[in-house]
C-alpha cells in the first residue's frame, strides 16, 4: 500500500493538456488541423490515464499535500504552487479529464469545418489544464488562479465566433456576473488570510475553532460567517446559482462541445467543489449553511419552470443544469457534502451526454435547433436517441441510474436537515422531481417520437411564431455554428435545417462514440459507487461534517442497506411517483393530446409571459442594475472627474495662479522709478514696523 503519490506523476496531469494546448495554439498552422486534435487529444489521455492510476492509489490509501513551487515569500504569508490530492481531488481528476477526453474526441467531427478549429481545440485544453490546478490546488492562491483561469477560458470559448454580436454579449455578460462572484470570493479568502495568516488550507482549517469565536470588526457577526459567506458569492457565480445565475442559459451561443465542457464536469462545479473543500469552514456556520440551503432551493426549483417552456435544444439543457446545480447547493446546506460531491460526479457524465446528444441532433437536422421542428428522429438517429434516453433516465432519477442514487440521497438529506431553511428545500427538491421528469421528457419526446414535423416550411422561420423569442433563440444559434457543417454562417438569408423531402442523418463516429462512452457510467457509476463514497472511508480527511449538529448523513446511513435495495425501496417512494408523473404528463401532453399544453398556454399566458421573460432578471439587471451603475459613472464623470477635480483642482488651480499672476502683471511695469518707489515704501514700512514699539512709548 503506497503512502505518498509521486509528484512527478501529479504534474503529469495538468501539464499534459497545458503542453497540448500551447502546440494547437501556437504551432496551429504549422501541425494543422490533425496535429492540433492528435496533440490536444494526446494530452488530455495522458492526463486522464494518470489520472485513473492517481484514484486507484487512493483508494489504496495513498495521499499527497506538498509544495511544488515556492513563488514569493512576503514577511510570514508564503505563495507557493502546490497539490492536495485525496478521495475527493482524484474524483474530480477523473471526472474531469474523462469528460473533456470525451468532449476533444467529439470535436473533431462538430467543429470540422470551421475555421478556428485549431484555436477551439488549444482553447479547450487550456480550459482542461485550468480546472485540473483548481481541484489540486491545496492554498487559497493556487485555488484562486484556477478559478480565474477558468474563467477567462470560458470568456474566450462562449465568444467563440467572435463576430456575432449575440456571442459578445453572451461572453461578456458572462465575465461581469462571474466578476461580482468573485468580488465576494477574493473578500473571503482576504478575511481568512488577515485573521489566520496563511493561504494553506490546513493552516487555515487547523485554526477554524479560534476563528469561530470572532466578529466581524464593528459588528457582532460571527468572523467565519462572513468569511464563508462571501466565498460562497463566488460559488454562487461560478456555479451558477440564484440570482448569479443569468450568465449560463446565454453561454449556448458557444459550440456545443463548449457546452457540454462548461455546463457538466469543470466550471460550473467549481463552486460546489469548492465548499465542500471548505466544509471545516462552514461546518462552524449554521447561518451559512442556512443560506447556502436557502438559494440553492430557490435554484433547483426556479430554474426548473423555465425549463418547461424553453424550444430551443441547448438551452433546454441548459436550465436543467442550473437546477441540477441547485440540487448540489441544496445538500451542501444540509451539509451532505459528499452527496453534493457525489451528484457532482454523477450529473458530469448524464448531462455531458445529454449536451453531446443535443449536438448530435442539431448536426443531424442541419442546424436547426427548435425542438417543435424535429420528431420522430428516432429511426433516424437510432445511437442518438438511446444515448439520449439513457441521459434523460439518469437526469429524473430512474431507480438504478446514476443520477437516482445521488438525487434521492439529496432529498434524504434534507428531510434530515434541521436548518431554518429546511422546509422550503423540502418542497423545492421533491417538486423538481416532477419539474425535471416533465421538462426532460417534454424535450425527447418532441424530438424522438410523435409526428415528423422536419423537411416543412415552418411558420414559425417568418412572422407567425407564438413563440418568437424562443424561435429568435434557436435561429441565432443555428447561424453559431457557421461553417461546422460547411455551411457559410454570415448570410442571414441562408435556411438552416432540412429542406423539403430531406431526412436527417446519424451522426459520424467521431461523435456517437463519445456519447456510448458517456452513456455507461451514466447508467451504472451510482450503483458502484454509492457505498464508498457516501458510507465508506473514500472522503475520510477530505471531508469534514459535525453529525452532532448536522445528522444528514448519519440519517442517510441508517437507512442504507445496499444499492440494489435502496432501488428496489424507491419504488414505494414519493419522488419515483412524482417523476413518473412527469414523464406520464409529458407524453400526454405532447404525444397523445396537444390540444392541452395549447390551451394551458391561452390559460396561463400572464405566467408563460414571466417564465418567459426569465423572471424579469435580465430586465432588473439592464434597466435597474446597469443603468443605476450607468448614472453612478456618469455622476463620478460629470460631478467628481469633469467638475471637481478637472473643474476645481486642476483647471481652478490654474485659473488661480492665472488670476495671481495677471494682478502681479499690474507691479510688473519695467519702470526702474516705480521698483525703488516701491522698495523706499517697503523700507519705510519694515523700519515703522520695527521701531513702532520704541515710538509708541516715546509719544506717551
Amino acid at each position: 500500500m503506497a503512502s505518498t503519490l509521486s509528484q512527478g506523476l501529479l504534474l503529469t496531469v495538468p501539464l499534459a493538456p497545458l503542453a497540448g494546448s500551447l502546440i494547437a495554439g501556437f504551432a496551429g498552422k504549422a501541425v494543422g488541423r490533425r496535429g492540433a486534435h492528435w496533440a490536444t487529444i494526446l494530452g488530455v489521455t495522458i492526463s486522464f490515464i494518470v489520472s485513473a492510476m492517481v484514484l486507484m492509489q487512493v483508494v489504496d490509501g495513498a495521499r499527497f499535500n506538498a509544495t511544488v513551487y515556492e513563488w514569493m515569500v512576503v514577511g510570514k504569508l508564503v505563495m507557493e504552487v502546490g497539490f492536495l490530492v485525496d478521495g475527493l481531488t482524484a474524483m474530480m481528476m477523473v471526472v474531469v479529464t474523462f469528460v473533456s477526453l470525451m468532449v476533444h474526441i467529439y470535436t473533431i467531427g462538430y467543429m470540422e469545418e470551421d475555421p478556428g478549429y485549431q484555436r477551439f481545440f488549444s482553447y479547450i485544453s487550456l480550459f482542461t489544464f485550468s480546472m485540473l490546478m483548481l481541484v489540486m490546488s491545496n492554498n487559497f492562491l493556487q485555488l484562486f488562479f484556477g478559478w480565474e483561469a477558468v474563467g477567462l477560458v470560458s470568456y474566450l470559448l462562449i465568444g467563440f465566433w467572435f463576430k456575432r454580436p449575440t456571442a459578445i454579449f453572451a461572453n461578456m455578460k458572462a465575465f461581469l456576473v462571474n466578476r461580482v462572484g468573485d468580488f465576494g470570493f477574493i473578500l473571503g479568502i482576504g478575511l481568512l488570510l488577515a485573521y489566520s495568516g496563511s493561504l494553506n488550507y490546513g493552516e487555515v482549517f487547523a485554526k477554524a475553532g479560534e476563528l469561530a469565536k470572532l466578529t466581524f470588526p464593528g459588528s457582532d457577526w460571527g468572523l467565519l460567517t462572513v468569511a464563508c459567506v462571501c466565498l460562497f458569492i463566488g460559488a454562487m457565480g461560478k456555479s451558477a446559482q440564484f440570482p448569479l445565475h443569468v450568465w449560463l442559459p446565454d453561454s449556448m451561443e458557444g459550440p456545443t462541445p463548449i457546452s457540454a465542457l462548461i455546463h457538466a464536469a469543470t466550471m460550473v462545479t467549481a463552486g460546489i467543489f469548492m465548499v465542500a473543500r471548505m466544509s471545516p469552514l462552514f461546518e462552524l456556520s449554521d447561518t451559512a449553511l442556512n443560506f447556502v440551503l436557502v438559494i440553492g432551493a430557490i435554484t433547483a426549483l426556479f430554474m426548473g419552470f423555465l425549463g418547461i417552456i424553453q424550444n430551443d435544444i441547448k438551452r433546454v439543457v441548459a436550465y436543467s443544469t442550473l437546477s441540477q446545480l441547485g440540487y448540489m447547493t441544496v445538500a451542501l446546506g444540509a451539509s451532505a457534502y459528499s452527496v453534493a460531491v457525489f451528484h457532482l460526479m454523477t450529473h458530469a457524465f448524464f448531462k455531458a451526454l445529454l449536451f453531446l446528444a443535443a449536438g448530435s441532433v442539431i448536426i443531424g437536422m442541419h442546424h436547426d435547433q427548435d425542438i417543435r421542428h424535429m420528431g420522430g428522429l428516432r429511426k433516424y438517429m437510432p445511437i442518438t436517441w438511446i444515448t439520449s434516453l439513457l441521459g434523460s433516465l439518469a437526469l429524473i432519477g430512474t431507480p438504478f441510474f446514476a443520477g437516482f442514487y445521488s438525487k434521492d440521497s439529496i432529498i434524504e438529506a434534507v428531510h434530515a436537515s434541521t436548518l431554518p431553511g429546511a422546509g422550503f428545500a423540502v418542497f423545492a427538491v421533491t417538486a423538481g422531481v416532477f419539474v425535471t421528469a416533465f421538462y426532460s421528457f417534454r424535450m425527447y419526446f418532441l424530438v424522438f417520437h410523435g409526428e415528423e414535423r422536419f423537411g416543412k416550411a415552418h411558420e414559425a422561420h417568418g412572422h407567425a411564431d407564438t413563440h418568437g423569442e424562443a424561435h429568435a433563440d434557436a435561429h441565432a444559434d443555428d447561424h453559431a455554428h457557421g461553417k461546422a457543417d460547411g455551411h457559410a454562417d454570415d448570410h442571414a438569408e441562408e435556411h438552416h435545417g432540412l429542406a423539403p423531402g430531406q431526412k436527417p442523418h446519424e451522426s459520424p463516429w467521431v461523435v456517437t462514440v463519445p456519447l456510448v462512452l458517456l452513456a455507461v457510467p451514466s447508467v451504472v457509476i451510482g450503483f458502484l459507487t454509492i457505498q464508498p463514497m457516501l458510507f465508506g472511508d473514500f472522503f475520510k480527511g477530505a471531508i469534514v461534517t459535525d453529525i452532532a449538529r448536522h445528522p444528514a448523513m448519519k440519517e442517510l446511513a441508517s437507512h442504507f442497506h445496499s444499492a440494489a435495495g435502496m432501488a428496489a425501496h424507491a419504488l414505494q417512494t414519493v419522488p419515483f411517483w412524482l417523476a413518473a408523473a412527469g414523464v406520464f404528463t409529458a407524453w400526454l401532453f405532447y404525444l397523445k393530446a396537444p390540444a392541452i399544453p395549447a390551451a394551458l398556454d391561452r390559460v396561463l399566458k400572464p405566467l408563460r409571459t414571466v417564465l418567459e421573460n426569465k423572471y424579469y432578471m435580465d430586465w432588473f439587471n439592464e434597466h435597474v442594475l446597469a443603468a443605476g451603475a450607468r448614472l453612478l459613472g456618469q455622476g463620478l464623470w460629470k460631478g467628481g472627474d469633469q467638475a471637481v477635480i478637472d473643474g476645481v483642482l486642476i483647471d481652478g488651480s490654474a485659473r488661480a495662479v492665472g488670476g495671481f499672476a495677471g494682478v502681479m502683471r499690474t507691479w510688473q511695469t519695467g519702470r526702474l522709478y516705480q521698483y525703488a518707489l516701491v522698495m523706499l515704501l517697503g523700507i519705510f514700512a519694515l523700519l515703522t514696523w520695527q521701531l513702532w514699539p520704541f515710538l509708541s512709548t516715546q509719544i506717551r
